[in-house]
């Protein structure tokens, strides 16, 4: 892609209204704008990222068991009457009426429409367990709305719904999707503590949030600080094993880590103080057992082994990409910009010509660019007239994983740099070299 052809609004100056650093650079990186209070427009370079961090998620969902279903935004008022969650939830929810005077919401969460979803195919425990997902945008009513789309009023959701026919099995189902979301936000570069959690208006007496420490996190908490070295489970954790999976779970909460509305003063004096971290932290995942507060109101029932009816156990299980943005570059920056991680970079490189119209420079860039398409890799062709030094400041701002510098002086002895964005690393080396240091 070039650069000269793309839309990538760049901001030199700080916008005032960037409180934290990751809506700071998201605004100036040209991630996104703002279009009213906590609703955003997500530019071409920050749907990048978004589509990127929807990729990891549906890997890691479809490798868990889960399955991809996609539903509407719009719910009707009589499925949260029948849940008693209607009067219950809130300004939050957005509550509309239709032409026809029918009561409709812009779903804030999908408990009822997926268990409505549910009963109307499902009668037997022989068709589970079952775990449904999608990601679809969302909207909440937040009464303060702040740090960009950390906390917004329309944002983007991945939520899953397990489906199972006892307590047992939808514990399974649980740390199927504990042991999943720990393996996602490791891909993406982030290291996420699960931690006990009020359940808020979900319900149920189970949950866990998963927390990134940022000094700039919403909220105090507590955790012991060997969480920071556990390892995360491998691509080929068996998620059948119930065993397996138990012991993964087991261990992520054997030592004491809560947020703040879980917080036991006294338990947590019992860890070490070398050990003891009291930090602030960002919410990337909340996952929730429920039991049967949906499936009971709402008649969800499937026949047993007995041929006796009984509700399902339900869990339900979150995370916001649009939220794991600025929470990836909260965690991943530095003074002059972005660092992506690999995993989730809009692109792989970027190509900086620093000598546009001249016949060597661009044939190497044009080179560069088709040899990483080759190898399935993308790059970001600078060929603007603007001068080197706004180059690499724009290339450091943006945060690409690799930037290729290509210029007269270096190409007359058949070289190229190539330059590391996170450790700032500099190296010499021919175009070709460079591509295959790219794609190893």
């Amino acid at each position: 892609m070039r650069l000269s052809r793309y839309f990538l609004p760049i901001l030199r100056e700080t916008p005032k209204e960037a409180e934290i650093v990751s809506h700071r650079l998201a605004l100036r990186a040209g991630l996104i704008r703002q279009e009213s209070a906590g609703i955003y427009a997500w530019l071409p370079f920050g749907l990048r990222v978004l589509n990127k961090i929807c990729a990891v998620i549906r890997e890691e969902q479809n490798r868990s068991g889960a399955i991809e279903l996609l539903m509407p935004t719009i719910q009707s008022a009589d499925l949260w009457r029948e849940s008693g969650r209607y009067d219950a939830y809130g300004k939050e929810m957005l509550r509309i009426t239709d032409r026809h005077e029918r009561e409709m919401l812009f779903g804030p969460t999908n408990e009822e429409m997926i268990t409505e979803i549910f009963r109307g195919y499902v009668r037997s425990y022989k068709s589970l367990p079952l775990n449904l997902y999608h990601l679809q945008w969302k909207f909440r009513d937040e009464i303060r709305p702040r740090f960009g789309t950390m906390r917004s009023r329309e944002f983007l959701m991945k939520d899953a719904y397990s489906f199972d026919i006892d307590q047992a099995a939808a514990r399974h189902a649980y740390n199927r999707m504990f042991v999943a979301y720990l393996r996602t936000f490791e891909r993406m570069g982030l290291k996420s503590i699960p931690m006990r959690a009020d359940t808020g208006p979900i319900g149920g007496d189970l949950s866990h949030e998963f927390i990134i420490l940022a000094s700039t996190g919403e909220s105090a908490v507590f955790c012991h600080k060997d969480y920071l070295d556990f390892a995360v489970p491998p691509a080929d954790t068996n998620f059948d094993s119930v065993d397996e999976l138990a012991g993964i779970v087991s261990k992520w909460t054997s030592l004491y880590a809560a947020t703040e509305e879980m917080h036991d003063a006294a338990a947590f004096a019992q860890v070490p103080a070398a050990s003891q971290v009291s930090a602030r932290g960002i919410e990337v995942g909340h996952i929730f057992y429920f039991g049967t507060k949906y499936s009971e109101p709402m008649r969800a029932v499937v026949a047993g082994p007995d041929g006796v009816e009984r509700p399902v156990h339900m869990g339900s299980y979150g995370i916001g990409p649009t939220r794991l943005v600025p929470a990836i570059i909260e965690a991943s920056h530095d003074e002059a910009g972005i660092i992506w991680p690999d995993a989730i970079a809009p692109f792989n490189a970027a190509i900086l010509n620093l000598k546009p119209g001249d016949s060597a420079t661009d044939t190497v860039c044009g080179t560069l660019e088709q040899a990483l398409e080759a190898r399935g890799l993308s790059a970001l062709v600078d060929d603007t007239d603007e001068r080197p030094g706004g180059k690499f400041a724009t290339a450091d701002l943006i945060g690409l994983p690799w930037q290729i510098i290509v210029g007269p002086k270096g190409l007359a002895e058949g070289k190229v740099e190539l330059k590391r964005r996170a450790t700032g690393e500099r190296v010499l080396m021919s175009p070709e070299d460079a591509v295959e240091r790219i794609a190893s």
